[in-house]
């Protein structure tokens, strides 16, 4: 049979075109910009406290909620990651430096205070939150009103924290320093008499003690023992810490920080401090 070759030519064009079609198609639907919102872009990896009221908590049905997690979302949302492209992951605070190293995280946004000997080993964005170091003890317990009451009392806090040590060098020097894997198991000995104090920063305290199921058993000493400026960690050299930096700004500005603090700390009577200057840390 003879073929028409006009009717040839115009078949290879139509397979053509489909071709072409086809491959733009692909190319839309594999965008990775996650503008979508439906997190089918590229991932970020970032840590978090797994049990901080308030904070950073990772709540029985597998949601994270707290001021960190605001904070972590709004940042990845700047870096162009949409909440469902974050993988969040546990990071206690004996682990954060090693996560970092390790490159097991892209950053870090875990009440994490800035101070000189962590620098040494990452960088870090911020500061985002001043906070100040506290105690918690029970709503009962009168025989601590000041510092000095903790010589001689069994002081808890977590292992790899810096607030037990403070306390322990500079202001009780006779406390009986308790440390456990987490604040939870901190907590639970407060409750049970265990111990007599949970020390570590306000805003964590405040948090705790603003749970339902803690409600008129803790309260806060009011004490202002340190100035805790909370910043988010980052692989030393890594060029992230000048993208968060510009986030961090934007989220002040646009009044998204304020709004993050009184969501997740007002509730338990939290007073902050107004947003820390970037780069500034306080002594």
């Amino acid at each position: 049979m003879t073929m028409n070759p006009l009717r040839n030519r115009r078949l290879a064009i139509a397979a053509a075109a489909a071709v072409v079609l086809s491959f733009t198609a692909a190319a839309c639907s594999d965008d990775g910009g996650g503008g979508s919102g439906d997190g089918d872009g590229e991932k970020i990896t970032v840590g978090i406290k797994f049990d901080q009221p308030g904070l950073g908590l990772k709540t029985p049905d597998g949601k994270y909620t707290g001021l960190d997690v605001d904070v972590a979302t709004y940042v990845a949302k700047e870096l162009g990651h949409d909440p469902g492209d974050i993988e969040w992951k546990e990071a206690k605070s004996a682990d954060r430096e090693t996560l970092l190293q390790r490159g097991d995280v892209d950053f870090i946004a875990a009440t994490y205070s800035i101070t000189d000997k962590r620098a040494e080993k990452v960088d870090f964005a911020g500061p985002y939150l001043l906070a100040h170091q506290d105690v918690l003890i029970r709503a009962d317990d009168d025989s601590i009103t000041k510092p000095a009451d903790l010589n001689n009392k069994k002081l808890c806090s977590v292992t790899g924290s810096t607030s037990a040590q403070n306390v322990k060098t500079k202001l009780a020097p006779n406390a009986q320093l308790q440390e456990y894997g987490g604040y939870s198991e901190c907590l639970t000995g407060l409750e049970n008499n265990v111990i007599d104090a949970l020390t570590t920063d306000d805003t964590i305290l405040a948090g705790y003690a603003a749970q339902p199921e803690f409600k008129g058993k803790f309260k806060l000493g009011g004490f202002k023992m340190s100035n805790e400026n909370y910043g988010i960690g980052v692989q030393k050299g890594s060029e992230l810490k000048a993208q968060i930096n510009e986030a961090l700004e934007k989220m002040v500005a646009d009044g998204s920080w304020q709004a993050a603090v009184d969501k997740n700390l007002g509730p338990a009577g939290y007073k902050n401090e107004p947003a820390p200057q970037i780069g500034v840390v306080v002594p």
